[in-house]
């Protein structure tokens, strides 16, 4: 979880790779209409995500009943939105990855193939309501190496390959 531009799909892609499990991006959860408003530079409501994380929750419970488990990227901003995404029907742990907004404006810069513009991280950064010591998960910044920040989050969450 974090801000656009972290570097969550590069850990997630890792972090599945490492662990075997699949792995799914929240960005493909988007209805059309979320796409259009932040390609626009329009920043998503509550009630634009509501829907989004619904549907992401959705994802977690299917992966759950497959009895696999499931590497997901998703900005989850909110507590609320954590919240939503904890009723699934399976444990859900978060790795939320920081960072200085400089470094991360700069990866947002140079980032392409993306529908989330840079002008849009102020919003995000505005809204982004830090893990809480009570949630399950882990807070790591993201200037590390994806390396680092994977080994860190196994070791930080116990977790290994399924078996």
């Amino acid at each position: 979880m974090g801000v656009s531009g972290v570097g969550k799909s590069t850990v997630a892609r890792l972090l599945a790779g490492e662990l075997g499990w699949t792995m799914a991006e929240a960005d493909q959860f988007h209805p059309e209409n979320n796409i259009r408003k932040m390609t626009a530079g329009t920043p998503l409501t509550d009630a634009d995500r509501i829907p989004w994380l619904r549907a992401i929750r959705g994802r977690i419970d299917e992966q759950a009943g497959t009895g696999q488990n499931l590497v997901l990227t998703c900005s989850a901003l909110k507590r609320s939105y954590r919240d939503l995404l904890r009723r699934a029907r399976a444990r859900v742990r978060f790795v939320h990855l920081t960072g200085d907004t400089a470094t991360v404006s700069e990866r947002l810069l140079h980032r392409t193939g993306h529908f989330m513009p840079p002008e849009l991280l102020r919003s995000q950064l505005a809204d982004l309501e830090p893990l809480a010591p009570d949630e399950d998960g882990i807070t790591v910044d993201s200037t590390a190496t994806p390396e680092r920040i994977v080994h860190t989050a196994l070791a930080t969450l116990a977790i290994g390959p399924q078996t």
